[in-house]
């Protein structure tokens, strides 16, 4: 099996903790390789510099193998320096040309802290979900949040409410459904994928007595869609389609804006939810949390969702390798 590559993130975070947990937990099931400075980790942890990720996979057994970079000053837990930024954005940029060309399996990105990228290395994204279209050179990706018992895509994300209707295009959310479910045949390896579709309104409209964009737009191109093959079902009414009844009708339900997504999976799994970014030409997973500077290098981090991330990553890569 080939590693999954992780990238540092924040060396001030709780990344590196939670890195080195993860290697403790998945160091005899997935084989693993670790990106940035080593000076970084916690300092019980076993690791090993290598040279290239050929070397991680008869490695991780024993040590967190680590493609080592040198970040200058050391990190101060809870205090992001700038000094780091341009290391922290050369990991993930070293961790996607790893996976591209096929020395490593998939990416896990640990959570980095924009304010400090921006100030230190004038980062232009909005996030790592921006950036690694950019690197891919791809227009268009999607989040999809997922557990074992969820998986929800957020059509419109990090805008406020009041702009959600008009940002919500058919376009969109045509893009949306699409790359969804493209990534369900794909890299979960589902043939026939079952996709819930979420209404805008409460009660979905309530057929155009609380809004009309179920009328207009939604239900249109649902039918269009599953004229091609595709297997929607909605719009749903929001408020009754998360429960366990109704999960078990679908594979992946698309939402209309971030809260209608987030509110369920966090609810139903706060600690093991995973943010994977569909829509790319490789595979990119993380955990679904921040950098949590209050709680880092106090041992007190939680690494379920650093796990979890890894294991889906390794599942869908499986998932593409045997298609």
């Amino acid at each position: 099996m080939k590693p999954v590559a992780i990238s540092c993130g924040e060396p001030a975070g709780i990344g590196p903790e939670i890195a080195a947990r993860a290697w403790e937990k998945l160091r005899g099931e997935i084989p693993l390789l670790w990106l940035g400075d080593p000076r970084h980790l916690p300092e019980a942890l076993p690791w090993q510099t290598v040279s290239g990720a050929s070397e991680a996979a008869d490695l991780s057994g024993t040590a967190l193998p680590v493609l080592a970079r040198d970040f200058g000053p050391p990190a101060v837990p809870g205090r992001p320096d700038p000094a780091h930024a341009q290391g922290v954005i050369d990991a993930i940029r070293d961790g996607v040309d790893l996976v591209r060309s096929g020395a490593c399996s998939a990416l896990c990105t640990a959570p980095i802290h924009k304010a400090a990228l921006i100030d230190g290395a004038s980062f232009a994204y909005p996030g790592h979900t921006e950036y690694l279209a950019a690197l891919a050179g791809v227009d268009e990706v999607v989040m999809m949040l997922a557990c074992d018992a969820l998986r929800v895509v957020p059509a419109t994300i990090h805008i406020p409410l009041s702009q959600v209707p008009e940002r919500l295009t058919p376009e969109l959310l045509e893009a949306t459904i699409r790359i969804t479910r493209d990534a369900l045949i794909r890299d979960f390896g589902i043939e026939a994928p079952r996709i819930a579709v979420a209404g805008l309104n409460p009660h979905a409209g309530e057929d155009g007595k609380m809004g009309h964009e179920e009328i207009a737009m939604i239900a249109p191109l649902m039918a269009r869609l599953g004229d091609e093959g595709f297997d929607l079902r909605g719009p749903m009414s929001a408020d009754t389609m998360f429960h366990a009844g109704a999960r078990a009708g679908y594979d992946a339900a698309i939402c209309m804006y971030h809260d209608q997504a987030l509110i369920p999976i966090k609810t139903i799994d706060f600690s093991g939810g995973v943010n994977v970014t569909l829509g790319l030409p490789f595979i990119r997973t993380s955990p679904d949390h921040g950098t949590a500077f209050g709680i880092a290098g106090q041992g007190l981090a939680d690494p379920s969702s650093m796990i979890a991330a890894i294991r889906m990553a390794a599942d869908m890569a499986q998932a593409r390798g045997a298609r």
